[in-house]
Parts: structure tokens; sequence; C-alpha cells
């Protein structure tokens, strides 16, 4: 047996070096890749990430209530509706028999529990009256909303959608509470009947929200992913400090975005994370979410030691400090010097420049992937800095859409478009109704008792 030798130059074996140092780290890459838990960044692209360790500073805070906070407990009702008295019939002491004339209350106590509920039947009656003059016959027209001998109320049509949209209950389980709880019996495809009925008397509520976010000052615009009859959807969300709006798309694109709000929002600030299609949207400003930002410089720090992240990072966290009105640091100086905040927020502005002009040459791939975003996104940066209203983050976008993630956790998916478009429509209003502090089955009733849109 023979072995043959290969003989190779030294400009080769440096070349095939390098190749193996390159297929090695492309492999350490794909490897921390498979922990990727963020809808932002596709796994192949995930670096390193530490995803116990939080953004969030420690703080000197102990844990649990702070000094100051009011607290809450439960509370007497002055009129109960039912009382149960207790009485004694015989003297502890020597045994005789007590008259309980004159006995004085000692104590009370409370407990709270359900009524007995049993389904209500309303019978709507019309009669006949003939005309002791003409002979004519009147019989009034009952309801328009009554079609059968017998049907469901409009409230029942606001629970479902209440255990439904918010309460995320699939529709087998709301049919099995409304049999065990209410003694009403009801079909999956009577459920899903009320679901699309109250849909379409919720488009005017609707179609205004949408309308409001269009010309509020700040906007905030977001989207993930969920399931549509085993395809892949995407919830977008457009919201407000006092509005949502959800819309549901098979597309990720701009074109969802652009099919709503055709003019984009001229007069808003818009705070998005770096999708392509989010920053492409027409709007006065653009807001990038640092929260996102730095998510990923910490990502470089940990897998490449990147100095020029770290760098950028404590940036990044002197602006959202200035912004809270607390101590810079890291580039500022104190402010027991005098700096105002205009100043401040100008030495912030000029470090930021000169960041973005570091030589990044050396840097792995992916930092000068992401230098070359922040410079064509710069202007995006920092608008929190100038404008009190616009946050340095996206989370109450997140915050807006966590919501389908729950509900396709519980349900798995939607069984069609239709099913998930009538979630987005409801959960619009009802997390508008929320943020306006209204009690979201109220609004439901109001809604469900509405006549349809023509």
């Amino acid at each position: 047996m023979s072995i043959e030798t290969i003989t190779i130059s030294l400009q080769e074996y440096n070349a095939l070096k390098e190749q193996i140092q390159i297929l090695q780290e492309e492999i350490r890459l794909l490897k921390n890749g498979r922990n990727s838990k963020t809808s932002s960044t596709p796994p192949s692209h995930d670096i390193s990430r530490n995803y116990q360790k939080s953004l969030r500073e420690p703080s000197a805070r102990r844990t649990g209530g702070q000094d100051g906070h009011t607290g809450s407990n439960l509370k007497m009702k002055e009129i109960p509706d039912k009382i149960i008295q207790y009485q004694p019939n015989y003297c502890k002491q020597c045994g005789s028999k007590l008259s309980t004339y004159g006995a004085t209350l000692a104590s009370r106590k409370q407990e709270i529990g359900f009524p007995i509920i049993v389904p209500q039947y309303t019978e709507h009656q019309s009669y006949t009256c003939t005309c002791q003059k003409c002979g004519f016959a009147t019989t009034p027209e009952l309801p328009g909303h009554l079609t059968a001998n017998v049907q469901y109320s409009p409230q029942i049509s606001a629970w479902v959608s209440y255990l439904s949209v918010r309460q995320y209950i699939s529709y087998r389980r709301i049919a099995e509470l409304m049999k065990d709880c209410f003694q009403i019996p009801i079909s999956e495809g009577t459920i899903d009947n009320m679901l699309k009925n109250i849909t379409n008397k919720a488009q005017n509520v609707y179609q205004t929200i949408a309308g409001r976010v269009e010309k509020s000052v700040v906007v905030g615009g977001d989207e993930t992913g969920i399931k549509i009859n085993t395809k892949k959807g995407w919830l977008f969300t457009f919201q407000t400090p006092a509005l949502t709006f959800l819309v549901v798309s098979l597309s990720r694109g701009y074109e969802t975005i652009k099919g709503v709000f055709k003019n984009g929002f001229p007069i808003s600030v818009y705070v998005t994370d770096c999708l392509a299609a989010q920053l492409k949207t027409p709007a006065l400003l653009h807001q990038i979410c640092l929260v996102h930002l730095l998510r990923e410089l910490n990502n470089f720090i940990d897998a490449f030691n990147c100095q020029w992240a770290v760098q950028m990072k404590q940036l990044l966290q002197s602006a959202i400090r200035v912004k809270s009105g607390l101590q810079p640091h890291d580039y500022l100086p104190v402010r027991q010097t005098g700096l105002s905040n205009n100043d401040e927020v100008n030495i912030i502005s000029k470090e930021l420049q000169k960041l973005l002009r570091v030589d990044l040459s050396k840097e792995h791939k992916k930092v000068q992937a992401f230098i070359k975003r922040l410079n064509k996104n710069q202007d995006a940066i920092l608008p929190f800095l100038y404008h009190p209203k616009v946050p340095p983050h996206n989370n109450a976008s997140e915050g807006a859409i966590r919501n389908a993630k729950i509900k396709m956790k519980v349900s798995n998916q939607f069984k069609s478009f239709e099913g998930a478009y009538s979630y987005a429509v409801l959960r619009s209003i009802i997390d508008t109704t929320i943020k306006n502090s209204q009690n979201v089955l109220g609004a439901l009733m109001n809604l469900a008792s509405f006549a349809p849109a023509e």
C-alpha cells in the first residue's frame, strides 16, 4: 500500500488556511443562530445572543412595593345582597336558653361569590288591533334584528367576542364555557358567525381609529408573524398612547403599509425598528428604536469584543438618560458643571457623528453592515431628544402585537384570513378601549347593539 505525496506551495497553503478560518467562523455563527428568539433577526444572522442578560441596569431600590406606594384591599359592600345571621341559643357559661331579643351585632364579615346564572329568554310579542271606525287591522313590526323564532341577543355576541379576542379562548372552549357556566348551548359555527357580524358592525369605529392614528403627532409601528390556514401571515400595528390600529396581511412588505396609509404619516414622527419597509414609509421624521440597536451592540461586544460597539452603547445610553432627566454618564460631564439640556444634546449629537465616521474595515462584516445602516439612517437616531413626546424605543408597539403571539400559542393558527381580519378589527377596538381606561366588555356590548354598517 503506497501513500501518495501531495505537494502545495506556501501561497496555496495560506489560502487554504484562510478559507478554513472563514468556514470555522461561519459555523460558529450558525450554531449561535439556532438560539434565535427575536422576530426581527433571522436565525442565521443571530450572533452569540445572551438572552438571560437584560438591557436594564441594576437599581438601588429594593424589590416589591416602594415607599409611598398606595396599597389596595377588598372593601365591604354597604348593602349586601344576602345576610346570614349567627345567634346563640344557649349561654356558654351556664347553659341557659337565650332570647334573641335585644341581641347586638358583634362582628361582620363578607365573602364574594358568583350569582346563580340562568339564561334569560325575552319574548317579543306583536299584537294586532282592529280599528272600530274603518275596520283596518294594524300590526306593529318587531325589531329588525329579530330574524328567527329563537336567536341569541347582541349581549351573547359581545361575550363571545370578549372571550375570543380579549381572553384568547378557542371556539370549542367558548362553546363549553357558555354551556357549563351560562347554560346556553352554542355551536362553533354560530360563534364564527357572531364574530363576523360584530366585525361588520365595527367597521366605522375601526376606520375612525385609523384616521386618528394618521393625524397623530407620534406613531409607533411594528409587525409580527402569524399563521393563517397553515400559511405565513403578518399582523401590523400602528399605535399611539391612546389608539391601536391593527392590520392583517399576507405580506411583510411596504405595500401593506401603503395600502392602509397611502400618504404615510406626513405630520408624524414614526417610531419603528430597522425593517426596510418601515423606514421606507413617508413620515415627517423617523425614530429608530434604540433598544434594538443596543441589543445588536451587546451582541458585537459579546461575540467580537468590539470596542467601537462599547463606545456607541455608552453614547446611546447617555442619550436615553438625558431624555429621562437623569444624570448622563461616560460621554457627558456631570450636571454640576452647569450644562443645560441643550448642551448635553449637542454633545451627544457631535459624539454620534464622530463614531459614525470611525473606520471599521477591520471589524467583522456584520459590524460593518451595522454602521453602514446607521449612517444611512443617521437622521432617525436622535429625534427623540428634540421632541418631548417621542420615545427612544418602540416598546409600546411591541406590546401592541404581543397579544397575537398569545393567541397563536392558544389556538395555533387562524383558520381563515377572514378570522384573522376579525381579530385585527376587534383587537384594535379592545386595545383602544383599554388605553382610554374604559370597560372592554361594556364597549363590546355597545358595539354589538349597533346596526350593521351599510
